[in-house]
């Protein structure tokens, strides 16, 4: 991983540098005709955030000796508190430029797909957008605020040939399907029984389960091609495609796309550590067991996973993580309650207060049946689990309570 991280960095520095130089070598160079301009889609990749593809911009003209990636998809691992600012979704992007040679050749190594649709302009849009694109990619511009659903690698070729071709290009998404709110089209790129998927979907909060437009469906690369592909632009009364050619530049011999064993999915690994619960609960019940060192791990590994959700919703500028209802069964206050639960006298408030947790797990039944928010299928086992043993809490803690008057 260190070693990858590595030439990740090496790959940036001299994208940064390259994107800087063409600045001041290219910026009085003008295309030819002859020019192309694509949009370039790579196939999803064997790492979780590699999932999703990824779509950047290539500018290539032989006369003027340019061929350029423009990828909106970098981010600089020297910023300053760079994980901080990460997990406060206050890391800014960068838009960087490599050539199409070094570009190309990463994919590959990493067996990913990669296609190009050459775009229809005629020969003042061409000029116009790469100079957009140079402006965009100078040093004051090339920074920006990454939001993964509305302003990403695939959202902004899209919002850059708008700008400059303005109301003569119609971007059409009516081939899209319909009824998928953000959380579905995640699931479609992510196996929802995958470690990853599951982080995921304790992460991102109800906003995520609203019903999406067409065009916000656009934040997935694939759906940004099949977009183009159906885009038209208007000169006075005629139109022309969007997309003149399409090719395929790489197709691997054997895709190398992100993936988990099945023995060791969380639908598996969750399941035995739920059925292991009921069974020492079960056992406990029948022993008149009082309550112990699982009890305290439930609430305390409960609690922190809250304080986590807790953060990413008031903590950060992530749009995804707020109104998350997964706080329902992961409480930031269960923590508190971690550290009396085995007391031999428990405080008089730890009583109705598992009684709340019992009913916030039925708030969180109720919230998934009338679809406010849908939670991770793999934590089904675990929050049925968690109720049987919370009642058990309470037939202890009641007990111990008369026993004690």
């Amino acid at each position: 991983m260190i070693k990858k991280l590595s030439v990740i960095a090496i790959i940036l520095v001299l994208a940064c540098v390259f994107t800087t130089n063409l600045q001041a070598q290219n910026q009085f160079k003008r295309l030819s005709e002859d020019a192309e301009i694509s949009i370039i889609t790579i196939g999803p990749g064997p790492d979780l955030y590699d999932s999703f593809g990824h779509t950047a911009i290539r500018v290539h003209d032989d006369a003027i000796d340019i061929d350029w990636v423009f990828n909106y998809g970098y981010f600089d691992f020297d910023t300053p508190n760079f994980y901080t600012k990460f997990a406060r979704g206050k890391l800014l992007y960068i838009l960087a430029v490599t050539k199409y040679e070094d570009f190309i050749d990463g994919y590959k190594e990493q067996r990913r797909w990669v296609k190009s649709q050459t775009l229809s302009l005629n020969y003042q849009e061409k000029t116009t957008f790469f100079e957009f694109l140079k402006k965009n990619a100078s040093p004051k511009n090339r920074s920006y605020q990454y939001d993964f659903f509305y302003d990403n690698c695939a959202t902004r070729p899209v919002d850059g040939l708008e700008k400059v071709i303005d109301e003569q290009l119609t971007i059409d998404y009516s081939s899209f399907p319909e009824g998928f709110t953000h959380r579905d089209l995640i699931r479609h790129n992510v196996h929802w029984n995958t470690w990853g998927m599951l982080g995921m979907d304790v992460a991102i909060g109800s906003v995520t389960d609203k019903l999406a437009t067409k065009k916000e469906y656009a934040f997935l690369p694939e759906y940004t091609m099949e977009a183009f592909a159906n885009s038209k632009i208007s000169d006075g009364t005629i139109q022309r495609p969007l997309v003149l050619k399409t090719e395929t530049l790489h197709i691997p011999e054997e895709e190398n796309i992100y993936k988990e064993s099945f023995i060791v999915s969380p639908i598996v690994i969750i399941s035995l550590l739920s059925l292991l619960l009921v069974y020492i609960t079960y056992r406990d019940y029948k022993n008149e067991t009082s309550l112990g060192l699982v009890d305290t791990l439930i609430l305390l590994f409960t609690g922190i996973i809250g304080l986590l959700l807790a953060f990413l919703w008031f903590g950060t500028e992530h749009s995804t993580t707020k109104w998350n209802y997964d706080l329902l069964w992961a409480f930031p206050f269960h923590i508190i309650a971690s550290f009396v639960i085995r007391k031999a006298t428990p405080p008089k408030w730890i009583y109705p207060y598992i009684k709340l947790s019992i009913i916030m797990l039925a708030l969180l039944g109720f919230h998934w049946i009338v679809g406010v928010q849908r939670f991770a299928y793999a934590l089904i086992p675990l929050f049925i689990a968690l109720a049987i043993r919370y009642i058990y809490m309470l037939k202890v803690i009641k007990k111990s309570r008369e026993t004690t008057q």
